[in-house]
């Protein structure tokens, strides 16, 4: 079977080597390099990397909406495109040259969190569980019927980069389960998406990391744990900025205004907020790198109990 396979990030990576072990993936689309680093140097995507290794032709059209770029599909003559996290949106005439159509492995139960962020997005809620569905995709943002999908648990102290690994391991194996039934002569039965339960997960953006300590705790750690590792949340706390990396909700009653210091100690330092305390565990100052609550400590004296 001739697969085009199309992703930018390194969640896609598994899906890549999954659509290469269950048929022949003639060619790999993925984003134009883009600058990174502190030298700002052109840097090639994860799944570019992975497809240069294996020796897979890759293509980094800026664009999918022009008449070349539809040639260029047309002569790979593709059975089936797979789509992971691309990056670019596929016009119609795209969808329409696999004689397969397009599946695209999204990372949550569709139509719960459509869009950009979902594995964030649903440790921001509270949500107390995710998965990922194979789509057939249509012209629409995450809109097309479900081929298969499987869910799994959220942990109580999961990341956003935590669960966006496990995710990406279950994204390539419903993608291997599919081609395999494929294979086999038993093309997944694609189910229309129910109209109710429809969310979207927008983009994260870096304004969002600031913490406003009049929110709920319990609303901020879920913060802090999606927001990791990016953008990470952010906060004044004692005339400093600081970058929160981990820490809990604690259900104290107390009269401080938001933002009051109640305690610090070895087990963390425990701001007041809207309802409740948050414990912040794992820190960053500005230039430096992560450290304990209580090292910070160390530094900040005046804070020390």
């Amino acid at each position: 079977m001739r697969i085009v396979f199309a992703g930018t990030p390194a969640f896609a990576v598994p899906a890549l080597r999954a659509a290469c072990a269950r048929g022949e993936v003639v060619a790999v689309y993925t984003q134009p390099d883009r600058p990174a680093g502190r030298g700002r140097g052109l840097q090639a995507s994860p799944v570019k990397l992975e497809a240069l290794e294996r020796g897979i032709p890759v293509y980094q059209p800026a664009t999918l909406k022009a008449e070349s770029a539809r040639e260029a599909l047309r002569a790979l003559a593709p059975e089936l495109m797979v789509v992971v996290a691309y990056g670019l949106l596929l016009p119609q005439k795209i969808l329409d040259i696999p004689r397969l159509g397009c599946w695209n492995v999204h990372a949550s139960l569709l139509p719960r969190w459509r869009g950009a962020a979902p594995i964030q997005r649903a440790i921001e809620a509270g949500d107390a569980e995710t998965g990922v569905c194979l789509m057939q995709m249509d012209k629409g943002l995450d809109t097309g019927p479900v081929l298969m999908s499987q869910s799994l648990a959220i942990g109580d102290d999961e990341t956003g980069g935590q669960l966006h690994d496990r995710l990406s391991e279950l994204g390539a194996q419903v993608l291997s389960d599919g081609l395999g039934l494929l294979r086999a002569g038993m093309r997944p039965v694609a189910q229309p998406q129910p109209e109710r339960g429809v969310t979207y997960a927008h983009k994260l953006d870096k304004a969002e990391a600031r913490i406003d300590w009049s929110q709920p705790a319990a609303a901020l750690a879920r913060k802090v744990r999606a927001f990791n590792p990016w953008p990470v949340a952010e906060a004044s706390l004692a005339g400093e900025r600081l970058r929160i990396h981990g820490a809990v909700a604690l259900a104290l009653v107390h009269g401080a205004a938001p933002g009051t210091v109640l305690a610090a100690g070895r087990d963390g330092i425990d701001v007041a907020c809207g309802d409740g305390a948050l414990r912040i565990r794992v820190l960053q100052r500005e230039g430096g790198r992560a450290i304990t609550a209580a090292d910070y400590l160390n530094a900040r004296r005046d804070l020390a109990p």
